[in-house]
């Protein structure tokens, strides 16, 4: 592949960059296909993939917390104020002198305060030009939480405008974005999907059977509750102390190893996976009541009696009993303020046939799971209505199929019936999981058609074909502006 321009290139981030994949998947490209060095401007917090921290040409740059407890308790304006009158000084020391001079800067928005400002400001000391990519909007965000009538919000609102007119190049992440910032905001912007890196594909036999037996421990931990899962993890950890570690033996959850040969269990449970921030634009509590009501109604279906056989059951499935509506284990990354106020939920909940476990993992296990299940599940419902979940993106790209919460604009990355399904209501996911996996593993034809459908649509899909396309030639153009500015 031809590398058409070199330079240097900052990517700012007011957060966490191993929460921000696609500001990484920025860097990988502006390093890998635009040739030029890179520094990456973020908070400290989760590390990266090692694709980034392995790349000799991108540079990381820490910038360290800020923690204002104490005065929280006087004044929650006060702290807002104190907190972005820092973080913006932190930025023009970073972005001024502790980096080296960028052609460049390129930053995510949201967060709009004081990030915009403060890359305007950098870009206009160091000579050089800003992209803004737009994944949402900021003050939609904080509406959430303070009602987009209070004054902060409107105040948000006018530095995001304001600032966001002045980047020499614009990027964002949907058509409707693009014609909402045209049309209401006075900015022209390019439209890049997000797009699965390489990274992201389906996952083999043998690194599904690894990547379950790494998660043993975590697949046994049930806060506390015995349930369908851990009943069963508690039989395989007996009888592998007594086969112990040499054995050629090696069983998981999902998947048997015997000699060479893996073999995936036929009375498994079928894998659900959902990633979240656990924050207030996603609602868990919908998950959990779907997951109430499929219990609820496979149970009656198969005309099975109250509670009190329920161990009777495990140990029937644990033995290789297959039922006409499997067993679901829900896993559930990520991290968040709401995660321990669901955990308590999860802990109430008396379920015969489905189990949660929430976790976080590497950057490097994360896209393994998600090419070892068999369904996710997308909780977004985005402030603005106007951006599209990464989370979707990824799981494509691992050629898993998606039941995502139907808001505006979410249909121009979900096909209903060919990679997923809608639901706006917790029945109706509990009946598209009812449809789903009836049959499971081997009987389920309807799984079967989204996930070649998946497939299908999205195995050539990657995020270098489509930055290549769509954001090289707008970073080629302003880097080309701000070196004829300099001759």
């Amino acid at each position: 592949m031809e590398i058409k321009m070199k330079g240097r290139a900052a990517v700012v981030v007011l957060g966490d960059i191993g929460r921000s994949p696609r500001m990484q998947y920025h860097a990988l490209s502006l390093a890998s296909q635009a040739g030029m060095e890179v520094d990456i401007v973020a908070d400290g917090g989760t590390d990266p993939h090692m694709a980034v921290i392995e790349n000799l040409s991108i540079h990381l740059h820490k910038m360290r917390p800020i923690h204002l407890r104490r005065l929280s308790n006087i004044s929650r304006p006060l702290v807002l104020v104190l907190k972005t009158f820092i973080q913006f000084v932190q930025l023009i020391w970073f972005l001024c002198v502790k980096i080296p001079r960028p052609d460049v800067f390129i930053v995510q928005n949201p967060p709009s305060v004081p990030t915009l400002a403060a890359v305007k400001l950098a870009s206009w000391l160091r000579r050089s030009k800003f992209v803004i990519d737009w994944h949402n909007f900021g003050y939609t965000l904080l509406g959430l939480s303070h009602g987009r009538s209070h004054p902060f919000v409107k105040i948000y609102h006018w530095c995001e405008l304001f600032f966001g007119r002045m980047a020499h190049g614009t990027l964002c992440v949907t058509r409707a974005m693009k014609h909402e910032l045209d049309q209401n905001w006075g900015i022209k912007a390019t439209v890049l999907y997000d797009q699965p890196p390489e990274f992201f594909h389906p996952t083999s036999l043998e690194e599904k059977h690894e990547l379950f037996y790494r998660l043993q421990k975590e697949l046994c931990h049930s806060h506390g509750i015995l349930d369908c899962v851990s009943f069963e993890m508690r039989g395989l950890n007996d009888s592998s102390s007594r086969e112990g570690n040499e054995s050629d033996s090696k069983a998981t959850l999902f998947s048997t190893k015997v000699g060479h040969e893996i073999f995936l269990k036929p009375n498994r449970p079928a894998l659900v996976v959902s990633s979240t921030s656990w924050t207030s634009d996603e609602d868990f509590g919908l998950l959990l009541e779907a997951a109430v009501l499929y219990d609820r109604r496979a149970a009656a279906a198969l005309k099975e009696d109250d509670m009190a056989e329920v161990e009777m059951l495990w140990s029937d499935i644990s033995n290789g009993k297959q039922c006409l509506y499997p067993r679901l284990l829900f896993i559930i990354t990520g991290k968040g303020p709401d995660r321990e106020i669901y955990e308590n939920q999860i802990k109430k909940l008396q379920l015969k046939r489905v189990a949660f476990r929430t976790m976080w993992l590497s950057a490097e296990d994360y896209p393994l799971l998600l090419g070892s299940a068999d369904l996710g599940v997308c909780l977004h419902t985005s402030s603005s209505g106007l951006d599209l979940p990464m989370k979707v993106v990824d799981m494509f790209g691992c050629g898993l199929p998606v039941c995502a919460v139907s808001y505006s604009c979410i249909e121009e990355l979900v096909q209903v019936g060919t990679n997923g399904f809608l639901f706006s209501k917790s029945s109706e996911l509990a009946d598209e999981l009812l449809l789903l996996f009836k049959g499971f593993p081997e009987k389920n034809s309807d799984l079967k058609l989204l996930r070649d459908g998946t497939l299908a649509s999205w195995s050539s899909a990657k995020w270098a074909n489509k930055w290549e396309e769509h954001a090289l030639p707008l970073i080629d153009k302003v880097v080309l502006r701000t070196r004829d500015t300099e001759s």
